[in-house]
């Protein structure tokens, strides 16, 4: 890989055919867990409600399937004796359920990922306590248990506490190392000595001293000035609500965590690789600390949310500055993924139009909405777009529901985009909804807009005012510097 890259699809399917062998440097991590409730769920709706559509993405990672089946049995043909056992005594004790078929998508990929990994690298499997007992077995029978470096401890603060436990406040992180040659650059992550031990007096021994005379008696050493030897522990707070980091997701980890991983075993102009990339935290850090990166998600919300972190806090263009694969580039493309899962189309074509995505219910009524574009074209409060997204037949019916839609959300306009081309009827029928009048602008727009799936790829976007008040679909990032713009090393972190 020689440029920065973003992966839509399977990261299985993407580690075999894109990532060559021993070709990236860190791994890190943090896959959806198995537990009952948040499904590691990185989207909350508008409501606050569970995202179904990320369920819905990681639906068969849950419950064993033929697909399954398949995977197991090619554990069984293909993987080394030691995983095998393994795999064969979960079976035996966990049976061929919800866990287990977690268990087995994590044992296939961690298999590609150990291919992927050059000798010196190391890779940091990011868990919870529902899972970590089993993937701790999983990793030392596929990377060896003479390659366990260290289980990591991040402690925090903050959230809820259970009334009849102990509060759970800390994650694990398995550490591992692809041989023994492996980079840690332990000067890059040194942490501040204590209060305790600046305060002790100086020994009239150095350490220089010492090594001259191992005789002596009283012994003492100079303090490294660039911190003490970092502990396997890290007490780094969770992402404050108002920081200027988040993004509103509730797995968002902080970039304070990612800095510490990618500086101690990667260097500059290295690969770093997030399988299960979310928000774009491991891409963000990894750019800003001067790494190559690949980042790799089955929900085009991720890459669409981390194209938008890039441009925020880098400048950077997909296209330009870094690759994005996986994504329409014509409208045989967009037919493809539309066949493939029709959520993810949805979600990708209000991306096009910079829309804010809009949940998509596997249960309960349609809302008849796809996303959202707002605008301010006074000032006052915004004015709300309601979007539509369609990747099968269109007729009069659908602007005529977009129109009612429109009127129930008191919204003022409705941008219906189609994989197909309108009828000269549904052109007819929007031409009759009328106009928004901006009383600011004088002028008029469309109520009801058709958008062809064409069109959008060809660069025309809905015709909207432009907003007196900058109304992003998304919280963004504030923008970071990249480390060596310019600025002293040590004042990075005030920034």
């Amino acid at each position: 890989m020689t440029e920065n890259t973003l992966f839509y699809g399977d990261n299985l399917k993407i580690l075999r055919e894109y990532i060559p062998s021993n070709s990236v440097d860190l791994v890190y991590l943090d896959p959806p867990f198995n537990s009952k409730a948040p499904y590691n769920i990185l989207f909350k709706e508008p409501t606050g409600e569970l995202s179904e559509a990320q369920i819905t993405a990681f639906e068969d990672t849950w419950h064993w399937t033929i697909d399954t089946e398949k995977t197991f049995k090619e554990i069984m043909d293909r993987a080394p004796a030691d995983v095998v056992k393994l795999i064969c005594a979960f079976i035996d004790f966990i049976g061929k359920n919800d866990v287990m078929a977690y268990l087995v998508m994590m044992c296939i990929r961690l298999i590609e990922l150990k291919r992927v990994l050059t000798e010196q690298g190391s890779i940091y499997l990011h868990c919870d306590p529902t899972s970590s007992h089993y993937l701790k077995l999983l990793m030392d029978s596929i990377f060896g248990i003479k390659n366990y470096r260290n289980e990591i401890v991040w402690c925090y603060s903050g959230g809820g506490i259970p009334q009849k436990d102990f509060a759970r406040k800390h994650d694990i992180i398995f550490r591992y190392s692809h041989s023994g040659n492996y980079t840690f650059n332990t000067d890059e992550v040194r942490q501040s000595y204590s209060e305790e031990i600046l305060l002790r007096p100086k020994s009239s021994y150095s350490e220089h001293s010492y090594k001259s005379n191992p005789k002596a008696k009283t012994v003492g050493w100079d303090l490294n000035p660039k911190g003490k030897f970092p502990d396997d522990w890290f007490y780094l707070p969770i992402i404050n609500p108002a920081a200027k980091e988040r993004l509103g997701y509730p797995t968002q980890k902080p970039e304070t965590l990612l800095e510490r991983i990618i500086k101690a075993s990667s260097n500059k102009g290295e690969i770093v690789l997030d399988p299960f990339c979310g928000c774009g935290t491991t891409i963000a850090v990894s750019h800003r600390l001067k790494r190559k990166w690949i980042g790799i998600d089955i929900t085009w919300l991720a890459i669409d949310l981390i194209k938008r972190r890039l441009n925020k806090s880098f400048k950077l263009v997909s296209g330009k500055n870094y690759k994005i694969i996986g994504e329409p580039e014509d409208l045989a493309g967009a037919v493809q993924l539309a066949d493939q899962n029709r959520m993810q189309f949805q979600y990708w074509a209000v991306s096009l139009i910079n829309g804010k995505h809009y949940k998509d219910k596997k249960k309960g009524p349609d809302t008849g909405i796809d996303g959202f574009l707002f605008f301010s074209d006074d000032g006052k409060k915004p004015k709300i777009v309601i979007i539509q997204a369609k990747s099968g037949k269109t007729s009069v019916k659908d602007i005529r529901e977009l129109s009612d839609v429109v009127g129930r959300e008191k919204a003022v306009i409705g941008v219906l985009i189609t994989l197909n081309n309108p009828t000269r009827n549904m052109e007819k029928e929007s031409a009759q909804k009328g106009f928004y009048h901006s009383e600011t602008y004088q002028k008029d727009y469309p109520r009801i807009q058709i958008l062809t799936i064409n069109k959008l790829l060809a660069g025309e976007k809905p015709q909207i005012p432009p907003s007196i008040e900058s109304l992003p679909a998304y919280k963004e990032a504030q923008s970071k510097p990249v480390e060596g713009d310019g600025i002293p090393k040590e004042q990075m972190n005030l920034i």
